[in-house]
């Protein structure tokens, strides 16, 4: 019977991509100003401060606005 050994063979490392600012600059600033907009909408969107009349607005994240702290009534 022949018997043959396995030579090692080297592993390739894993080298991360590199990505440079520019390109995630624009889709970090489009994020941030998406998460402020709802932010408001869940926080603020009622009384004195609201955008859209009536209550629809409200009644559509009154669950949001207790989980996240917010009173409401």
């Amino acid at each position: 019977m022949a018997q043959s050994v396995a030579q090692p063979t080297a592993t390739p490392t894993a080298v991360p991509a590199k990505l440079p600012i520019g390109a995630i600059a624009p889709w970090a600033v489009f994020f941030g100003i998406l998460m402020l907009v709802l932010l408001y909408f869940v926080g603020a969107e009622q009384g004195a401060t609201s955008l859209v009349s009536g209550e629809n607005v409200h009644e559509w994240v009154h669950d949001a606005r207790h989980l996240l702290g917010f009173p409401c009534h």
